[in-house]
């Protein structure tokens, strides 16, 4: 073969062979943009490996999760000295006013306090403990977009109820968190979780107890879960309100 024939022929190759890696990469993007797109589009999608991270977070260790700002409001009949303990004082890592075995006030029917023995005026009392049990990822709650989470907690804070000023001062602590993410997972814990997270005894004994805990986990992308299905408390005589929330 003449050297002219053979500089063609190696021309042709290195030309073929271009070619075919602009394909390729134009293949890449062209797929991903696709499967980008599909999975915008339907909210009940997640690639594997999305659907895999979130999976992951059951194995996450207990250690550093936190329960944020739980407040008790407490609204008897009229006018009583009520006893408030917290039965995992050893997990509370901050309290307003300080817990130091139990908090002792004067609650009136309109939810002011008054601390016995400093006279301290008060309309709740907050404190923040670490988890002692592991809220997760489970297959019921909800999947929240950034733009839906305000009338979401309007609706289901009502639900689960909070009076007009508890869901109020619910949503102005939780709001900004919640939007920073671009969907979040939201389950509200059981009672029974909650009690066993931190045991809560109020003497005299409340007719009512209502106790929220919004779990949350923020997500990039939708994963499918079971809608948590909620029940709604009768506020009847001595009622004694309490919300929080973690983040898994």
């Amino acid at each position: 073969m003449k050297k002219k024939e053979i500089k063609v022929t190696l021309k042709m190759a290195i030309g073929i062979s271009i070619t075919i890696v602009v394909v390729a990469i134009a293949l890449y993007f062209v797929i991903n943009i696709v499967v980008s797109s599909s999975n915008e589009s339907n909210p009940n999608k997640v690639n594997n490996n999305s659907q895999q991270s979130i999976l992951n977070v059951e194995h996450d260790p207990l250690q550093g999760m936190t329960d944020y700002k739980p407040i008790i409001y407490l609204y008897p009949k009229q006018e009583t000295n009520v006893s408030v303990k917290l039965l995992k004082k050893d997990s509370i890592t901050c309290s307003y006013p300080k817990y130091k075995g139990g908090w002792d006030v004067i609650a009136e029917p309109n939810g002011d306090l008054e601390e016995i023995g400093t006279g301290k005026k008060l309309y709740s009392l907050y404190y923040e403990n670490t988890n002692n049990i592991e809220f997760k990822v489970q297959k019921d709650g909800y999947i929240v977009k950034r733009e839906d989470v305000e009338d979401f907690l309007e609706e289901k804070l009502e639900i689960l109820g909070l009076n007009y000023k508890e869901k109020e001062e619910f949503i102005i602590y939780w709001l900004p968190k919640l939007e920073s993410n671009k969907y979040n997972y939201i389950r509200f814990a059981t009672q029974e979780e909650i009690n066993e997270n931190m045991p809560l005894e109020i003497n005299p004994k409340p007719d009512t107890i209502i106790r929220v805990l919004m779990t949350y986990k923020g997500l990039q992308e939708p994963i499918e879960v079971e809608e948590q299905k909620l029940v709604t408390p009768e506020r009847k005589g001595f009622v004694a309100v309490e919300w929080g929330g973690t983040e898994m």
